[in-house]
């Protein structure tokens, strides 16, 4: 798929998203990579053989306090990754619909556990 076309998939999902939602997602960059750096790797605790489909770089906002400044959180999907575990472009659309939940989840201050048992 086109880089242009799966960033649309990306902005779709974040469109979809209620207000209230969007209102907390001030100060957050969301970008699409082709694959996880070796770093990022290592950031989102698994090895370079799991496929990692998205990563939230930042503070959840449950760990913020009132006097909290820092660069922009960041949130990455990687398109490779996720194109590999998907046959069709419907299922593209389904992947990437979840894995922007899942990264903003994180960013709400929920972790994997919960986001597994949620199926995210």
């Amino acid at each position: 798929m086109r880089r242009a076309a799966f960033r649309r998939l990306v902005s779709e999902a974040l469109e979809d998203l209620p207000v209230e939602f969007m209102e907390k997602l001030n100060n957050v960059e969301v970008v699409v990579e082709d694959l996880p750096t070796p770093d990022q790797q290592v950031l989102a605790g698994g090895d370079e053989e799991e496929m990692l489909m998205g990563l939230y770089e930042g503070t959840p906002l449950t760990e913020r306090t009132t006097d909290y400044t820092s660069l922009p959180d960041r949130i990455t999907l990687f398109q490779d990754n996720i194109e590999a575990v998907c046959g069709t472009d419907e299922e593209i659309r389904e992947e990437v619909r979840k894995t922007v939940l899942h990264e903003i989840a994180h960013h709400f201050g929920m972790d994997d556990e919960r986001l597994y048992e949620l199926d995210y």
